[in-house]
């Protein structure tokens, strides 16, 4: 019976300890990803916005329109 008792403790140490290991192993895997993505995301997100950006600056729309009109009007005002 106590033998039965130290091989079940040696097993239950062992799962313990592999579950420990894996996850240990995953994390410093998984984790470096994790941070990889987020940056990946942080990039794709600036050039979408970037792109948006220019896009509604661009010559002949309706923001760029006023821009140029806000201008002249300012350069009118201050001869």
């Amino acid at each position: 019976m106590e033998d039965l008792m130290g091989k079940a403790l040696a097993y239950l140490l062992a799962a313990i300890g592999a579950v420990v290991v894996v996850g240990w192993v995953l994390h410093a895997i998984i984790g470096p990803l994790f941070y990889l993505a987020l940056v990946v995301l942080a990039v794709v997100g600036g050039v979408y916005l970037y792109g948006k950006a220019k896009k509604s600056l661009a010559p002949g729309t309706r923001t760029q329109r006023r821009i140029e009109a806000a201008q002249k009007t300012y350069r009118m005002r201050n001869r």
